[in-house]
């Protein structure tokens, strides 16, 4: 009715008067709780005059009977969120609150209400209420003392952040706020099992530490409590203690610190130097750079002491001499405690590293010992570092620039230094002064590639040299002038003079890393222009080459090739150079290639062996996923005409002395139609906005290419070429059309004859672009793949096609090279199809099951795993049929398969203990290394299971363990030692 308009509240109050006014308090309590609870829904309809007369009255019954008092609260909380209240009210009800309600002898719910009471004022009275001065701040202290509750003590927490924060007059009562506080410092509460609020530890901790960092007035009385909860046994309130001193550095000054600073020191010095715990040593270090912050930060007068200086004076006075012992284990927590203090400001910095530079310079040199130079160099390393945050080094400032001649000499000397170890220190600390700008000389930054190009090439141990290559690849951006013109012709000499000499693992080595340098290196753009012709150079000369190992080398030039086309894909006019640059070479050398091998067999035979123009599909994809559709555009006016018409007129060098035509037929083309895995890289790596020239045509020349060709490499990357088209064409006509074409061929090539492996994996490829892209002919297809399981001829093939469907494809039909991909596309295929493959299982004759059983078991090893678990019932009993195939490959997928079950589906997995345990026992003998490991993997996580339902097997199984311990191979020793350590335990 109050709601309708038909009755006011007012009117509800005169009807509820013989309520009200009873002399039972029950029946009074009910009264105004009926009223109450009808001010909660209908707050926001109150007039001003209503909202006075029941403020009054609702104030009057605060000293009522002690059950009534909930019921009054509750009414009070819903006019506390009214607008209409008139000025003055707000103060009113918490007058009389606090001078009426003992508030800590109120149940949970009923302290709740009264601290809602107080927030909804706070947050819409806040000027009322500062007009009450400290009484304000002395009420709630009064209302909050003693509460338990952490329901209740998250707001109260944010109660008094708030009252401080909002600069609420706290007046004489600062200690008394914090001690009512602090008194729950640190927090100890564990949550109740299935607690319904959701109430963490972690709040609480938050909460408080909110408001004991929240103000400077809280220093003098906070600092001493944690001091003495930093001396505590309990790690827990170690680390909340430190965690709080270090939130509240980020407000004092030097005036709250000054008397605690020498307490505090020997606390944290104290606990790194002992402490057996990471976390515990980790806050400290985070703490002490806290606190050199804050004293970094604060105004000095000039009558004031500078609290830093003595306070770094004293961290170097207990830290330094331990720097002289490399050997001692005081070594480390003093380095740590001097780069936390230093890390803190640059003035900091300065003050610790003049100190402490010339110190552990000195003792590089005294020490001669590598494992202690090492010590000491990833000590001042630690301090390079830290130098790294402010960038240039000044030089009117920096202690570090006058130590520059004696730094670097020792960087140097442990490049040069026979430890891997410490070569791998000075290695990353040469990459630190080289990025500091200003640092290193002209002279210096010679020598520093001159050691990267001797580390890079001529260093035994590999992990040198990857370091060494590492940090040219950090150095060549800041240094692009340097390394263009000092590395790369260095490392073009050692190419060519390697191809001058005989031919050994030694130099085969040494070529491998001069390019895998040179792809290092390949970061900045100007160095990139430098960089590719000599690898493209280099490719050329290997093939006119005729050593046994130019394949090898050919395939390394192409990843040298990849990684810096990765690169560029960032810079745009960087991916363009090297699309133009490198696209057309290895086109043109490829179809030099091709045209020779037809007309000259065995002339630059190399470059047309399937790894290396494996190898260059990456290069080429990398190349052109990139670029914008306008400059791929340009290019593919190009790249399709050469392979549909020989137009060879853009490529480099193009004299050849036939015609190029790999869709034509005749036995001498077939090393040209080896190529279309090259137009293969191109076009399926094009975004999907660039219309292909001439595409209609293409997609016939390739359907047919992958169903005559007897060539097996050149059938699958036309069907892979042509499945990565289909799987981007527009939807419409043309589509339907060419899929239609696609059908016609296939089936006929499926059902008999001489070709119908080709015909099958154009099968596989076409269904695998239309599943990604949800095309209604997927399912018709995939039929047609179902019922090719049971065939004796392609089941097998069939079957591990369902692996290819669910698998991602590293050149075509994926992502990056912008394939229409859906997001749920696996658990469709797994919806719509395992029904299939199960009902397919259970009518196959016994010599086709395992068929059903090998694709099922990988639909099932691509799904998602919770996906996986939903269904798991209904699948389970037909992965332990699976473990009892023959097959090794069905064994190996279902057991890879079962083995994160064991972990995420403990209760299901329950159900079979029996036959698991057995299956995988008996297959820890199996003929085959890798399903042995397997079987072992998955006997090791059937521990995950309860323990009341291993305990029958345990004996059994440690027994059959024993034998899997003295297997020939050390890989499966390995895990059956693993198994059946968890096994006994």
């Amino acid at each position: 009715g109050v709601k309708d308009g038909s009755w006011t509240v007012l009117q509800l109050v005169e009807a509820l008067g013989s309520c009200l006014e009873n002399t039972d308090p029950r029946t009074r309590g009910r009264g105004i709780q009926l009223l109450s609870q009808v001010l909660l829904h209908c707050y926001t309809l109150l007039q001003e005059k209503e909202v006075l007369h029941l403020v009054l009255f609702y104030e009057n019954r605060l000293q009522d009977h002690h059950l009534v008092i909930p019921s009054v609260l509750q009414g009070l909380r819903a006019l506390s969120m009214c607008d209409v209240l008139s000025p003055g009210l707000a103060v009113s009800v918490l007058k009389a609150i606090f001078q009426e309600v003992h508030v800590q002898s109120l149940l949970q719910l009923d302290r709740h209400t009264v601290y809602s009471i107080i927030t909804n004022f706070m947050g819409t009275r806040e000027e009322e209420l500062k007009g009450l001065g400290a009484d304000f701040t002395f009420g709630f202290i009064q209302v909050m003392d003693g509460e338990k509750d952490p329901r209740n003590l998250l707001v109260a927490f944010q109660i008094v952040h708030d009252l401080i924060t909002k600069n609420y007059a706290l007046g004489p009562f600062v200690e008394e706020l914090f001690e009512v506080t602090s008194c729950y410092f640190p927090i100890d509460f564990t949550p109740p099992p299935n607690d319904p609020h959701g109430i963490q530890r972690e709040d609480l901790i938050l909460s408080l530490r909110a408001v004991l960092a929240s103000t400077p007035q809280f220093a003098e009385f906070l600092l001493p409590l944690l001091i003495e909860k930093m001396d505590s046994d309990l790690q827990s309130a170690k680390i909340d203690s430190l965690q709080t001193l270090t939130a509240c550095c980020a407000i004092y000054g030097q005036k709250e610190l000054q008397e605690f600073l020498p307490s505090l020191w020997s606390s944290l010095r104290r606990e790194v130097f002992q402490t057996a715990s990471e976390k515990v040593e980790a806050e400290c270090l985070a703490t002490l750079h806290a606190l050199s912050a804050c004293l970094s930060r604060s105004v000095l007068s000039s009558d004031t002491e500078d609290l830093l200086d003595s306070f770094l004076s004293s961290i170097l006075q207990d830290c330094r001499h331990h720097l002289c012992e490399p050997d001692m284990k005081l070594v480390w927590p003093s380095a740590k405690l001097l780069q936390a203090a230093a890390g803190a400001s640059l003035r900091a910095y300065h003050c610790v590293t003049r100190s402490v530079l010339p110190l552990l310079l000195e003792q590089y040199t005294k020490h001669p010992q590598s494992s202690q130079r090492r010590t000491i160099l990833e000590m001042l390393l630690g301090f390079l570092e830290l130098q790294q945050k402010w960038g240039h080094v000044e030089e009117d400032e920096s202690s570090l620039l006058s130590l520059r001649v004696p730094v670097c000499s020792v960087v140097f000397s442990a490049l040069t230094d026979p430890s891997v170890q410490l070569q791998l220190v000075g290695i990353r600390a040469l990459t630190v002064l080289g990025s500091l700008q200003g640092f290193l000389s002209p002279s210096d930054l010679e020598l520093v590639v001159d050691h990267l190009i001797r580390l890079a090439l001529r260093e035994e141990d590999s992990q040198s040299s990857e370091a060494a290559m590492e940090a040219a690849g950090s150095l060549a951006p800041i240094y692009p002038k340097v390394f263009s013109g000092r590395m790369v012709p260095r490392l073009e000499e050692e190419l060519q003079s390697e191809r001058e000499e005989e031919s050994s693992r030694d130099h085969h080595s040494l070529r491998q890393r001069c390019l895998q340098a040179l792809a290092a290196v390949s970061i900045h753009a100007s160095i990139v222009r430098e960089t590719v012709p000599v690898l493209l150079q280099h490719l050329r000369k290997v093939q006119k080459g005729s050593e046994a190992g130019n394949a090898q080398d050919m395939v390394s030039v192409c990843q040298s090739l990849h990684r810096v086309a990765l690169q560029c894909q960032q810079d745009a006019e960087g991916c363009w150079y090297y699309h133009q640059t490198v696209v057309p070479c290895l086109l043109a050398m490829a179809v030099q290639a091709a045209v020779q091998e037809s007309t000259h067999p065995l002339l630059g035979k190399a470059l047309l062996e399937e790894e290396v123009l494996a190898a260059m599909v990456p290069v080429i994809s990398a190349a052109t996923t990139h670029l914008s559709p306008e400059l791929a555009a340009q290019s593919v006016s190009h790249v399709v005409p050469l392979f549909l018409d020989g137009e060879v007129s853009f490529l480099p060098q193009n004299s050849f002395p036939c015609s190029f035509q790999p869709f034509e037929d005749g036995e001498c083309l077939e090393a040209q139609r080896r190529l279309v895995v090259l137009l293969m890289a191109f076009v399926c790596s094009l975004p999907r906005n660039v219309a292909i020239p001439q595409q209609e045509r293409l997609l016939r020349e390739l359907l047919a290419l992958s169903c005559s060709c007897n060539c097996p490499f050149t059938a699958t990357t036309a069907a892979k070429c042509f499945a990565g088209l289909v799987n981007k064409h527009p939807a419409g006509q043309q589509l339907d059309e060419i899929l239609q074409l696609a059908v016609n061929r296939m089936e006929p090539g499926l059902a008999d004859g001489p070709r119908r492996m080709q015909a099958l994996t154009l099968l596989l490829w076409v269904t695998k672009a239309l599943v990604l892209r949800y095309h209604p002919l997927s399912s018709h297809l995939t039929d047609k793949l179902l019922g090719l399981l049971g065939d004796a001829e392609l089941g097998p093939a069939a079957a591990d096609g369902f692996s290819l469907l669910m698998a991602e494809s590293p050149d075509v039909l994926h992502k990056g090279c912008h394939a229409d991909v859906r997001i749920m596309f696996r658990q469709r295929f797994f919806t719509d199809n395992v029904p299939k493959l199960v009902q397919g299982f259970h009518g196959a004759g016994p010599n086709v099951k395992a068929n059903y059983l090998k694709g099922l078991s990988h639909v099932l090893n691509h799904l998602p795993k919770p996906v996986l678990v939903t269904e798991l019932p209904m699948l389970l009993s037909l992965l332990l049929e699976a473990l009892s195939c023959s097959d090794r490959v069905v064994q190996l997928s279902t057991l890879s398969c079962l083995q994160p079950l064991l972990l995420e589906a403990p209760q299901i997995m329950s159900l079979h203990i029996d036959t698991l345990v057995t299956k995988f026992l008996s297959l820890t003998s199996s003929p085959t290394m890798a399903v042995r490991i397997a079987a072992l993997r998955c006997a090791h996580a059937l521990t995950s299971l309860p323990t009341t339902v291993l305990l029958p097997y345990k004996a059994r199984v440690i027994r059959a363990l024993a034998k899997p311990l003295d297997d020939k191979k050390r890989l499966v020793r390995k895990e059956a030692v693993a198994a059946r350590g968890e096994w006994y335990v």
